[in-house]
């Protein structure tokens, strides 16, 4: 019976009506923290979320149904990313293999910071029959699930067993969710007797709850010993990730570059912060990295780096910042990340750090000799972007990846946004891409084949769009499966299915490391046993409109324009098919312009491997620690 301030609900109705209450608020625009929940139910959330979503009504709680629960998480995960992570979804699977699904979704998200809710189901707290169907017996420990997979990728982790658990759960869950430094997966698991049990609530755990999300400034005296170092510089160069467009500081950073003349270069997370038209911006910096960045890496005496975690990729495996006495300015919101590379720590908000910074500097200008360089270096490498966009002489031609890539560059207006995540595609993309701000999407924290489909769905929902999932073969056949949610509920995603009949990526890695693309390509069985026969005779054009998209098929480059521009202009799910040259037999995008330590078999006798581990030994040479 329900008593004065009280409210008498499921445990499962009262979590799901305490996240139709939560906001976030920054610069004072306010915003739901748990804007959808997606879905797949069995039987260890379907009496419980299943219900109370349904009791709660779409109106206070939008929800999505999903068809793969990785690829819920990466739709959420798309979603809170295009939000500046001031905004997610709630993922609700059953438990045993639904729940374990979650594993690799959760770790693409805590790796990259970007707030998810998962909501499992989970075994019987109160244990009337052990096992259950989908139950874990583990032999030394009664109270171990398949859940506490989900631990180690989760910022945070609760198992609610009673129903007076849920309150300071939830609340620690939204803390985690919306502070940008903690960020990342967080796991309610919830058993699914406890989901249905019935409990009176307090009223206010049902107001609606307001997380600011502050911009914490720098301390003064660490800006001015930044300033100084700086201002030492005679080759500085800002290495800018993706903390500068999680905090809505892309207007800061141009300016403060353009103010100082600092060239920016920026990471996978970072690149899309400015225009490329940006005088100072020389693009991508790392493994992946443009030549001029790269070039400026090699030799800069200071390194600033903003919302940067200086992966392997970024700093090159420790080979690419090789000048003696190389200083770092690490401007960022996590301590953590602030103090790598023995950088001078400056901890803040990546705008109110570059905005504090930029009035410390103020009348200091890189010597005139080192811009000219830049821009020299600017202008030699938009040359061998047009070389690699350019369409072949003949249209009759397969179009190379690269010229792919062209094409929706003539394409895009800024409104567009490309997502993908892994292959060849990201350093194509990272290399010769020219972001017109904020259409870039690439997620490369985790590198997670499956990724783009799903992302792209969860950036159509936070109102972007047009929105372009772009995938190899070897990606599609992960997760194809969301194209059915698209057509489901009407989003108009585009998606470029680049059919190279392989794993192109670690094809040439392999080759690279002496592997000798073993085990890389979509080919028959040869008579050896190895898979160099013939093309695999799969047809995923006619896979994607069996899934119900409408599908363009593309054969020669005279017909990639076209069927391009027709999927950006289309009203539902709109797929391009596009048969690619061959790496091989084409020239393609430019090559890797700094190393990386992809270590080599140390006693192959395989010609091939003796010459990659003679190349593995020269870089590795150059490895450096920064103290």
């Amino acid at each position: 019976m329900k008593t004065s301030g009280t409210r008498r609900l499921t445990v499962a109705q009262a979590l799901v009506e305490f996240l139709a209450h939560q906001y976030t608020e920054r610069d004072g625009e306010r915003r739901r923290l748990i804007a959808a929940c997606w879905g797949i139910f069995g039987h260890g959330n379907v009496a419980g979320v299943g219900q109370a979503l349904l009791e709660t009504g779409r109106d206070r709680m939008p929800f999505h149904q999903g068809r793969n629960e990785q690829a819920m998480v990466h739709a959420a995960v798309g979603h809170a990313r295009t939000a500046d992570r001031l905004s997610t979804h709630a993922v609700t699977t059953s438990i045993g293999p639904g729940a374990t699904n979650l594993v690799t979704g959760a770790a693409l998200a805590t790796v990259n910071h970007l707030p998810v809710l998962l909501l499992p189901g989970d075994t019987f707290a109160t244990r009337p029959a052990d096992p259950v169907l989908q139950q874990l017996e583990h032999p030394g420990a009664g109270d171990v699930s398949v859940n506490d997979c989900l631990r180690p990728v989760s910022r945070w982790f609760d198992r609610i067993t009673r129903p007076e658990a849920l309150v300071p759960a939830a609340l620690q869950a939204m803390r985690v969710l919306a502070d940008p430094v903690e960020t990342g997966a967080v796991t309610l698991a919830l058993p699914q007797d406890v989901q249905a049990e019935a409990h009176d609530w307090p009223e206010e755990f049902f107001a609606d709850r307001v997380w600011h999300v502050r911009r914490p400034a720098p301390d003064p005296a660490a800006v001015a010993e930044a300033a100084d170092v700086i201002r030492s510089a005679r080759r500085p160069l800002l290495v800018c990730g993706g903390g500068v467009r999680h905090s809505g500081a892309e207007a800061a950073l141009r300016a403060l570059s353009e103010t100082t003349g600092i060239p920016m270069a920026f990471t996978q997370s970072g690149k899309g912060a400015v225009h490329h038209e940006t005088p100072t911006d020389v693009g991508g910096i790392g493994h992946t990295g443009t030549a001029v960045a790269d070039a400026l890496g090699r030799t800069a005496d200071v390194v600033v780096g903003v919302g940067t975690r200086y992966t392997d990729f970024t700093t090159a495996s420790s080979t690419l910042f090789a000048a003696p006495g190389v200083r770092f300015v690490n401007l960022n919101l996590s301590s953590a990340d602030a103090h790598k590379l023995a950088g001078l720590a400056v901890t803040a908000d990546a705008r109110a750090g570059l905005e504090a910074l930029a009035g410390e500097l103020e009348g200091y200008r890189v010597p005139d000799e080192y811009a000219r360089e830049y821009a020299e270096g600017r202008a030699a490498w938009d040359r061998e972007v047009e070389r690699a966009f350019a369409p072949p002489p003949d249209p009759s031609a397969r179009p190379t990846q690269a010229q792919v890539l062209g094409a929706l560059d003539r394409l895009a207006d800024g409104t567009d946004v490309l997502v993908n995540a892994a292959g060849s595609l990201p350093g194509d993309l990272h290399r010769l891409w020219r972001p017109r701000g904020g259409d870039y999407h690439v997620e490369y924290g985790y590198s997670c084949m499956g990724y783009e489909i799903p992302a792209a769905i969860g950036v159509r929902l936070a109102g972007r769009g047009p929105v372009w999932a772009l995938v190899g073969d070897g990606t599609y056949l992960m997760m194809p499966t969301e194209l059915v949610t698209a057509v489901q509920e009407g989003l108009d995603i585009k998606v470029v299915i680049l059919q190279n009949h392989g794993y192109a990526s670690i094809g040439g890695l392999s080759r690279a490391v002496g592997a000798e693309g073993f085990g890389t390509a979509y080919r028959e069985l040869a008579p050896d046993g190895t898979y160099t026969g013939d093309p695999l005779p799969v047809d995923l054009a006619a896979n994607a409109a069996s899934l119900g998209l409408d599908v363009l098929r593309v054969r020669t480059a005279g017909e990639l324009d076209e069927a391009l521009a027709a999927a950006r202009a289309a009203t539902r799910p709109t797929c391009v098919h596009v048969e690619t040259a061959t790496p091989d037999s084409v020239p393609g995008a430019p090559p890797a312009q700094a190393w990386w330590d992809v270590p080599v078999a140390r006693t192959a006798t395989r010609p091939a491997a003796v010459r990659a581990l003679e190349e593995y030994e020269r870089g590795a040479a150059g490895r450096r620690r920064h103290l």
